[in-house]
């Protein structure tokens, strides 16, 4: 039986070891956050012991180790785990890592009583030792999440855990398009519900709205034709290594058209075995 992978994720505070955590937990690993690793062993016993050596683990380490870094290198070095190990460090710059601290409102675990540029500083000093060791280097500093996902996918993903994820958002175009679409189209060619009144307090999510909106001609010819556009390039976006599509789906307000035409989009997607979600971007804010 197949041994199944280590990977140890370690790095700069606000780098994105959560997110990178999360994506391996959604590629199958059994995930453990923030283990001393002196337990790095007795962990991988257990698992093995519960659901096989061919299951794969990945452990998080962090700052607040503190003296379990030199034990964790040399367990990695002599092999401790009877496991193929893979040391993955996240970095970015202080500016990124000070930026994303201070929109979390969470302060640094080595700032003590000083800055929170002070805490970065002596955890880069910290890690240093494993940022030389790392088998797999990662800078964030110019990644957003759905892009550190996609990357994580990239080095531990197999076809069977590696999946297109696509979110159709509907927006209003008066509060401004969506800026990172891959694909935008504009509900404007169809009537709008806002001028019947006894749908205009109504949304798409609704089954008159909806009903109403799907009916209208060139409806069915444009569900029929983007679902037909996105399906056809749902394999190309995946062996390309990209793992996340956004479509954008407009109208005025990001009520009525816009809902109710990518909800029936998710649908017909989804139908055809794509993982796809509909997210209402403006929906509520008039």
């Amino acid at each position: 039986m197949t041994t199944g992978e280590l990977v140890v994720v370690t790095g700069m505070t606000g780098a994105g070891r959560s997110t990178a955590a999360k994506e391996l937990e959604d590629l199958g690993f059994y995930v453990v956050d923030n283990l001393p690793s002196s337990l790095l062993k007795s962990v991988v016993e257990l698992v093995d012991a519960s659901r096989g050596p061919q299951q794969p683990i990945a452990v998080v380490v962090d700052v607040r180790s503190g003296a379990f870094f030199d034990s964790l290198q040399a367990n990695l070095a002599h092999g401790v785990t009877g496991r193929h190990a893979t040391l993955v460090f996240l970095e970015a710059t202080d500016e990124v890592l000070v930026r994303r601290q201070e929109a979390a409102r969470r302060p640094h675990p080595l700032q003590g009583s000083g800055r929170l540029l002070d805490g970065l500083q002596r955890e880069r000093a910290v890690l240093a030792g494993l940022r030389g060791d790392a088998d797999l280097v990662i800078d964030t500093s110019a990644l957003n999440v759905h892009q550190l996902t996609d990357r994580i996918a990239e080095e531990f993903g197999t076809p069977e855990t590696v999946r297109l994820r696509i979110s159709v958002v509907s927006f209003g175009f008066k509060y401004g398009i969506p800026v990172d679409a891959d694909y935008m189209a504009d509900m404007r060619f169809l009537p709008n519900p806002y001028w019947v009144p006894e749908l205009r307090a109504l949304s798409g999510k609704d089954a008159n709205v909806s009903s109403y909106v799907l009916n209208q001609p060139g409806a069915p010819e444009f569900l029929q034709a983007y679902a037909d556009l996105i399906a056809g390039v749902a394999e190309g976006y995946l062996r390309e290594g990209k793992r996340f599509a956004q479509v954008a789906i407009g109208c005025t307000g990001g009520k009525h058209r816009s809902v109710a035409m990518s909800e029936e989009l998710v649908a017909r997607l989804t139908a055809r075995g794509l993982d796809a979600r509909a997210v209402h971007r403006d929906l509520g804010r008039e």
